[in-house]
């Protein structure tokens, strides 16, 4: 046993370098053989098969691999982990382009947006057969516009966007989730993005959480219908207004332009800001339905078009405009910049709260505002005895009546001081009327229809579901010479509601001794939704009473700035 013993002992494997000779008590300490396992990147059964022990009699048998080959092949195994991680995620992106690009494979409508098609004359997209096979031999199916917005562009009122904020019934209608599904891409790719945002329907139309559908990609805020505003009105007053209710919402933008797409008002500083952000990328055109896109965009072209040829060509094509929410039902690319990248017109995104979601198509264009607002107040010297007030003590007031807005708002006056007036800014088309509130009930279910509309008829009046959604409003004030705030009716327009109606420096009201707070009912059609905001500073009284808020310098740096 003694020689076979040694031998394992000198073996080239167990050997030191520095070891000359043996003695037995060195001996004895190595006699116990130790195994040696070599760890490689192998399955578990090469790796148990691939240990070798230093008990091998003849000395044969895998070296052990040194730390410089662990080391090695630690770093393969990386590097080959990193390979496989970065193909996973090349198809990843893969996936996400070849789902979010715009389909080129099939023709589009240039008006809507919709795909064409000749199956069904009352869906849109459709195009007579014989003029389909004619354009698509020559090549010109981005050409043709389809039976619908041919229709839009006459003054018809087709609507095609059904679900929640659309309508009911209709053959072939789009839902409105499936429109916002359409803008899901967005927060995958890097874009510019323009938000647009109606000034006479701020609240309503400024789009709650924009960033689930952008992403992290800049924004730059266009206010639109800055020519609706009234007369005299100052629009740094109003810019300001427009910055201080941005960041109230907590939404960062590049900057804040105020703009008029019918006079081309602060146009110009759109284009600007385009051309000095877009660095090659897209550009989409984002906003609620009927906020004024496809005006905008036309405007935009018509002002890009004296300096770029692109532009000047797009004009000829340009999206389809109409008074109907959903006018556009697909992205729209227009080829509008010479320096790369497109223009793409996007469907709006129907909001449910908003009062064209809940009135019948013939009566959209009541609720959109055709000129300048001239703000309507109660009471003033026209309110007569027909209206009811003589029956009352007019100390009062407007306390004990109800004002009626067309057939879509009602507000019953419950406690507010002897001089409070309420001025109604919106569709010059809806009338008001002033009676008592022990009336009012009677007076809404006799003139539905009549007086007030919409809903117009009293057809319609009979399937109207009524003002179900009744919201107390408590209205706190300090100063009686400017506006306490204003209460804005989703997609109508606004009310402001003044403590006291004399003149700047005239009023007499010692607060001490009177109420601080002004109560209102304000009862609408479910689900439309009431804001009250700080008020909004227009006519020339706007100017005189607004106030400047003194902002850090750390403030006044984050801060977007406006442009008109």
């Amino acid at each position: 046993m003694a020689p076979k013993a040694t031998s394992a002992f000198l073996s080239p494997l167990s050997l030191p370098h520095n070891l000359t000779y043996f003695t037995p008590k060195l001996f004895k300490t190595y006699t116990k053989p130790i195994p040696i396992l070599c760890k490689s990147q192998r399955t578990p059964t090469e790796t148990s098969q691939s240990s070798v022990s230093i008990t091998d009699p003849d000395g044969t048998g895998a070296a052990a691999p040194t730390r410089g080959d662990q080391f090695l092949e630690r770093q393969k195994s990386f590097e080959a982990a990193k390979l496989v991680i970065k193909e996973v995620k090349k198809s990843r992106r893969r996936e996400i382009k070849k789902a979010v690009k715009v389909n080129t494979a099939v023709s589009s409508c240039y008006g809507c947006g919709a795909p064409l098609h000749t199956s069904d004359p009352d869906s849109p997209g459709y195009v007579d057969p014989d003029t389909y096979e004619l354009k698509k031999k020559h090549r010109q199916l981005r050409t043709v516009l389809c039976g619908r917005c041919r229709l839009l562009s006459h003054g018809h009122m087709i609507t095609a966007v059904g679900g929640n904020g659309g309508y009911s019934g209709g053959k072939q209608f789009v839902s409105a989730d499936e429109l916002r599904e359409k803008l899901s891409h967005l927060r995958h790719e890097k874009a510019l993005i323009v938000k647009l945002v109606d000034i006479v329907d701020f609240n309503g139309s400024f789009l709650a959480r924009l960033r689930d559908l952008v992403g992290a990609n800049p924004i730059i805020l266009v206010v639109t219908k800055v020519d609706l505003l009234p007369r005299d009105t100052d629009l740094n007053c109003v810019g300001d207004w427009v910055v201080e209710a941005t960041a109230k919402k907590k939404l960062s933008v590049l900057s804040v332009h105020l703009t008029s797409s019918k006079s081309l008002v602060g146009i110009n500083g759109v284009v600007s800001e385009i051309q000095k952000e877009k660095k090659g990328r897209d550009v989409y055109i984002l906003g609620s339905a009927n906020v004024g896109k496809s005006a905008f965009i036309s405007a935009l072209l018509k002002t890009m078009a004296q300096r770029d040829p692109a532009a000047a060509a797009a004009r000829k094509y340009k999206p389809i405009q109409s008074a109907v929410p959903g006018t556009t039902l697909g992205p729209i690319q227009i080829d509008a910049f010479l320096g790369g990248g497109k223009l793409i017109d996007t469907p709006g995104v129907h909001l449910h709260h908003r009062q064209a979601a809940v009135v019948h198509s013939e009566d959209l264009p009541v609720l959109a505002p055709r000129s300048r607002l001239r703000g309507q107040p109660f009471p003033n010297s026209k309110v007569g005895p027909e209206n009811g007030m003589a029956e009352k003590n007019q100390s009062q007031g407007l306390n004990g009546f109800s004002i009626f807005w067309g057939g879509l708002v009602r507000v019953d006056i419950l406690k507010v001081l002897p001089e409070t007036r309420l001025t109604f800014y919106g569709p010059k088309a809806l009338q008001i009327h002033l009676v008592p509130t022990d009336k009012a009930d009677e007076f809404y279910k006799k003139e539905l229809g009549v007086l007030l509309t919409p809903p117009t008829g009293k057809e319609r009046a009979e399937d109207w579901r009524g003002l179900e959604l009744e919201q107390r409003l408590q209205i706190k004030f300090k100063d009686v010479e400017r506006p306490a705030s204003d209460v804005a009716i989703s997609g109508l327009g606004w009310i402001a509601v003044e403590p006291a109606c004399k003149p700047r420096g005239q009023s007499d009201i010692n607060l001490e001794e009177t109420i601080n707070e002004l109560h209102l009912a304000v009862r609408v059609p479910k689900p439309v939704e009431v804001f009250v905001r700080p008020p909004l500073p227009v006519g020339k009284a706007g100017a005189e009473w607004y106030q400047y808020r003194e902002l850090s310098e750390k403030e006044e740096e984050l801060r977007p700035k406006w442009h008109f």
